[in-house]
Parts: C-alpha cells; sequence; structure tokens
C-alpha cells in the first residue's frame, strides 16, 4: 500500500534524466471536481514541474496537457469528454504535444476503452494511483510514442498506495490543501468513487502533521484536510485526534476539514471543532436524504433522527459554526412525499449553504440497475422547489450576521475588483478596503445576501 522510498527516489531520478529533454516547454494541468482532485492536480503538476516543465494556463503553450477528472456526475464526465474532444485541432496543428488523462474517469474500464477507441490523439491514461510514477509514464510515452495505459485492474480491497516525499506545486500562497486519507468503504449506492480510488487507507499521522507545520512555518493561513471520508481516518489515531493535533502549532491560520460521513461524525469531532480556536468553524455534513427509506436505498448507515440529532448537536456546541450539506433530488423511487421529508429536514436543521444535485446514474453502480427512474422535468421541479425553500433559509442566517464583526482572510479583489475574502464558516465576504491576499482582518458586515456578506473593514 505504501509506496517505497526506493521507488519514490527511483522516480525523482526519472525526473532529472527528463529535465534536457523538457527544458524551456510548458505543462498544463486542468483538474475537474473535488478539492481532492485539486490536491491531487497540485502534485501531478509538482511532478511535472520536476521534470523541467514550467507550468502555464495556455493550452497554445502546453507541450505537456493532462486532463485530471472527476467521475461523479455524468454532466462532469460528458463535459470532459467535449473538452478532450476540443483539443484535437490543437494535436492536430502540434503533434509532439503530449496529452494525457488520469482521475476518476480514467479509472473507469468503459471510459478507457471508450477514449482508445474514439479518442486516439490522447497519448497516454493514468489512474488514481499512480501519480507517484508520473516521471516514468512521460519516459514510457516518449519512447514509444503509442496509445498507453497505466490503470491497474486490482479489486477495490487491494486498490490504491500512499506515497509520500512526491513533490507538490500548490495554488496558493496561502491556502493547502492536504490529504490524509484516500479511498472509501462506504459502497453508497449512487457513488462510483469506492470504484475508482479503492479501498481506504490513512497516512501517517507523523507525516500528516509534519506537513501541515512545515506549511504554518510557510505562512499558509488556512488548511484544509481531505479524505473521501476524512473522519473515518485511522492512523495510529482517530480523526478528531489528529484535527487537534493539527490545530496546536504555534501561529495564526485555520484548519478545516472535508468531507465528513454522519455516521462518522463523532462527539468527539464536535467538541474540537467547539474547543479549538484554530478549527475553522465550517462542518460540511451530507445528508443525502430526509427519508428513512430512501436512505436505506442510498445504503447510507444512518436514518433521518439520527442525522438529526447530529446536525443539531453540532449547531448547538459550536458557537457560530456554518452547516452546510450535501443532499441528492429524485432518487430513483423516491415519492413527493419522501421528497417533503428533504425540505422538512432542510427547514428544521437551517444549513447556511446546500448543494443540490439531480440524480445521476453512474455507470457500474448498485443503484444504475434500480427501477423507478424519477422523469428528468420532476427532478427539475424538486430540485428547483428545495433551491428556493434554501434561499430563504440562507438569507434568514445571514441577515443575522449583520452587525457582527467577522475575521476574515483576504483574497485579495474579486473580478469586479471589489475587496473579498472568507470567513471562518467559509462565507465570502466582501468589504471597502483593499487588503493583501493571504491576512487576516477584521469585517463589521453591514449587508446580507443569501451567499455573500458585505461590510467595513475595522482597522
Amino acid at each position: 500500500m505504501k509506496i517505497t522510498q526506493q521507488e519514490i527516489l527511483a522516480q525523482a531520478a526519472v525526473a532529472e534524466s527528463l529535465r534536457p529533454v523538457f527544458a524551456g516547454k510548458k505543462a498544463m494541468v486542468r483538474t475537474f471536481g473535488c478539492q481532492q482532485n485539486e490536491a491531487d492536480g497540485e502534485r501531478i503538476l509538482g511532478e511535472l514541474v520536476a521534470c523541467g516543465l514550467t507550468p502555464t494556463e495556455e493550452l497554445a503553450e502546453a507541450d505537456v496537457v493532462i486532463l485530471n477528472t472527476c467521475a461523479i456526475r455524468e454532466h462532469a464526465e460528458q463535459r470532459v469528454l467535449g473538452i478532450i474532444g476540443s483539443m484535437k485541432k490543437e494535436k492536430e496543428k502540434r503533434p509532439q504535444m503530449l496529452m494525457g488523462m488520469c482521475g476518476c474517469m480514467a479509472q473507469e474500464p468503459h471510459r478507457q476503452e471508450q477514449l482508445m477507441q474514439s479518442y486516439p490523439f490522447v497519448d497516454f491514461l493514468f489512474g488514481t494511483d499512480m501519480h507517484h510514477r508520473v516521471p516514468g509514464i512521460l519516459k514510457e510515452v516518449l519512447s514509444s510514442r503509442r496509445q498507453k495505459q497505466f490503470v491497474t485492474d486490482l479489486p477495490h480491497s487491494e486498490f490504491g498506495v500512499i506515497s509520500e516525499g512526491t513533490p507538490v506545486c500548490r495554488d496558493s500562497a496561502y491556502k493547502a490543501k492536504v490529504s490524509v486519507m484516500y479511498g472509501c468503504n462506504n459502497f453508497c449506492s449512487y457513488c462510483i468513487v469506492p470504484y475508482v480510488r479503492g479501498h481506504e487507507r490513512s497516512r501517517d499521522s507523523a507525516e500528516v502533521l509534519a506537513e501541515v507545520e512545515g506549511l504554518v512555518k510557510g505562512g499558509y493561513k488556512d488548511i484544509m484536510l481531505l479524505g473521501q471520508n476524512v473522519n473515518s481516518y485511522r492512523g495510529d489515531m482517530d480523526f478528531p485526534a489528529l484535527l487537534e493535533k493539527c490545530a496546536s502549532f504555534e501561529g495564526e491560520y485555520w484548519v478545516r476539514f472535508m468531507t465528513s460521513h454522519p455516521k462518522d461524525a463523532s462527539p468527539a469531532l464536535v467538541r474540537v471543532m467547539a474547543e479549538q480556536q484554530r478549527v475553522a468553524k465550517h462542518f460540511h455534513l451530507p445528508f443525502q436524504s430526509g427519508n428513512d427509506r430512501i436512505l436505506s436505498a442510498m445504503n447510507r448507515k444512518y436514518n433521518r433522527e439520527q442525522y438529526l440529532e447530529k446536525a443539531l448537536a453540532i449547531k448547538e456546541r459550536v458557537k457560530d459554526v456554518s452547516l452546510t450539506s450535501d443532499v441528492i433530488v429524485g432518487f430513483p423511487t423516491e415519492t413527493e412525499k419522501e421528497f417533503l421529508d428533504t425540505v422538512e429536514l432542510v427547514k428544521q436543521v437551517g444549513f447556511d449553504m446546500l448543494y443540490t444535485f439531480i440524480y445521476s446514474p453512474r455507470k457500474g453502480t448498485v443503484a444504475e440497475k434500480m427501477e423507478g427512474r424519477i422523469p428528468h422535468e420532476e427532478q427539475v421541479r424538486r430540485f428547483s422547489y428545495l433551491s428556493e425553500v434554501q434561499n430563504e433559509i440562507a438569507q434568514k442566517n445571514n441577515d443575522a450576521l449583520v452587525g457582527k464583526v467577522l475575521t476574515v482572510l483576504s483574497e485579495g479583489a474579486n473580478e469586479k475588483g471589489v475587496p473579498t475574502g472568507r470567513s471562518s464558516g467559509n462565507k465570502i465576504v466582501t468589504f471597502d478596503t483593499p487588503v493583501p491576499r493571504g491576512q487576516f482582518c477584521k469585517v463589521e458586515i453591514h449587508t446580507a445576501k443569501q451567499y455573500a456578506l458585505g461590510g467595513k473593514l475595522l482597522k
């Protein structure tokens, strides 16, 4: 499971040997999907830089292009396929350009076959446990000049690795993502993640803590601990203990985490969030449905009352917490009454933000074979109705913040030139006076919209 240091050093040697080949050339990594994918993308780019390539965001400048893909919904996959198709002309103009695809789509057998047959101009594919092998992959592709696949066919229980000591090219100088565990053992009936990410595996706590401490000493202000199910972390300590230690270093910073499964969100985790000043007061706790029958069909391993108990305890015990969630509407066989159970749960909890998704069948999952598909028009109606309910709740929650003073981490100016930042609860805050990106400041809130706050900078 853990890649040996000998292998890491061997890949570093390959990267060094490629530096003359890629001297003066550029690489682009375009990432789709979740924060875990973004963290993977930073490591892939780090490997490319180690090979002598310079990062670029312009396709026309790139000599190596890698699309780091997401498979969580059909729309995401179709978008990537459309982008790949649009890159064909660039490849025809510059056939020497190397084009690759990685991530969750590359791990799906039917997508591998489709790409090999319908997109022959894509030079290589590699799976979600091959990031540490990027230098070797490039070397093999350069020598063969044939379309190559680097994807494991191991079963879920044997699939997945941990690699320490690989280079990282972070996309921010003040925000950082730190993966603490990988994979998933939950097998929710609608979800493809376990099949494309492998079984749960946790990094050693010493490695995580060393990385976080280094980031704090390097001036990072917002550090996100990541995992497909982050609070099922099982190193030599549990996740609440790891989070508490990550918040114990000297310095002015926040540490936050994504994403939690309700069955593993323990009272100890809530206690750490409540007591530790450096733990950001944002808890993302997906519930997916407010109806017990649908939760069972989803294989979520909790019921409505158990979720409500945990969500309301978080709001009671963690001062000024921002509670957000995910929900799926239009799951197979969901009745109108069962959908309204979800609406009532949303009203009862009072989420600050809700990420609402229309059910999308994923090839290879249990739900794909379920009968009782909800017509798309009905799914859209439910989506719209729930969004309206949530918008009202979000407005009410933000109205309650008017007159309060929030600590905000500046993100510089937005696309309109307005100074902006994020609160501890991950709320967008605009203000009147510019503050350098990556600095904390105090803002008195004067205005509230559904998903953004506005205020005046305090000296």
